[in-house]
């Protein structure tokens, strides 16, 4: 019989010593949010240093690619005459629009399917079908239907906003767990109370990801659509500008079209933030 003597032992132990994540876990978690925070701001300032610097001795040609410098005072001197605004809430109001018809008709529809089988079987190879289809060659489609104005825009950003959200719904109602479901029905619970206390909960989590992705989609959509057939709006300034070498403004209507994503996306995911307190985070930030 082989015997381990208590100090034999002991050296097989293998002993952690606790970590500053353990010893102060809140100190841990700011110092990984500064961090993340100062990666956030200075990759991006870094490159817009660069090109300033460039534009200044004339690495690049100051007349295709102004520099940030006179980009900003342009963007600065539009706002201050009143003459960007209006493109602004052209844009805008496109957007929260067209969102607004294609989450709510995308949220229903991707319940309903992913709740009833027979209906997923009748609708899901049509829907699929124009998926795939490049929401732009619709485009004619709607103009044909609703004519010049704001419709054939409004509708072209719904669809778009409608497929993201149909997809995640219906994906995140058959990702469900059957246990949960299980236990709805051993407990009695009723359409409407599998609904609100079981498919609801589980599912918004993931149908919150795909609004805020399709947040996001619809800036991009609506200002290629402003190129095609608008009077007015970002996208109309930008190609506009660019048909007239004016490319401080086109610029200028570039930034506008990355922070009206920026912060539509941003104000989803606080939305879904608030709506889902227990679902974890959506961004691979810190965690702890």
């Amino acid at each position: 019989m082989t015997t381990t003597t208590p100090a034999e032992r002991t050296d097989a132990v293998l002993v952690r010593a606790p970590g500053p994540q353990e010893l102060h876990p809140t100190r841990t978690r700011r110092r990984h949010r500064t961090l993340e925070l100062s990666l956030a701001v200075a990759v991006p300032l870094v490159l817009v240093l660069l090109w300033q610097l460039a534009a200044a001795e004339s690495w690049i040609d100051d007349r295709v690619y102004p520099a940030p410098s006179t980009i900003l005072a342009d963007g600065w001197d539009r706002a201050a005459d009143g003459d960007l605004w209006p493109d602004v809430w052209a844009t805008l109001k496109r957007v929260l629009a067209g969102y607004a018809i294609g989450t709510v008709t995308g949220y229903l529809l991707g319940l309903l399917m992913g709740s009833v089988p027979l209906i997923r079987a009748a609708l899901e190879p049509l829907l699929d079908a124009l998926y795939v289809v490049p929401k732009l060659a619709l485009l004619p489609v709607f103009l044909n239907m609703f004519g010049l104005g704001e419709g054939p825009q409004i509708a072209l950003v719904a669809a778009t906003v409608f497929f993201f959200v149909w997809i995640s719904t219906m994906a995140a109602v058959l990702s469900v767990p059957a246990g949960h479901r299980d236990a709805g029905q051993v407990f009695g619970a009723s359409p409407w109370q599998m609904f609100r206390h079981v498919l609801l909960p589980a599912s918004l989590p993931a149908v919150l990801v795909g609004a805020r992705i399709a947040a996001g989609v619809a800036v991009l959509v609506i200002v290629a659509s402003e190129q095609i057939a608008a009077a007015n709006g970002l996208g109309h300034l930008i190609f506009d500008a660019r048909a007239l070498f004016q490319n401080d403004v086109m610029f200028v209507g570039i930034v506008c079209v990355a922070v009206l994503g920026v912060v539509f996306s941003e104000l989803v995911r606080l939305a879904g933030r608030l709506l889902t307190p227990w679902a974890p985070r959506d961004r691979g930030r810190g965690q702890s």
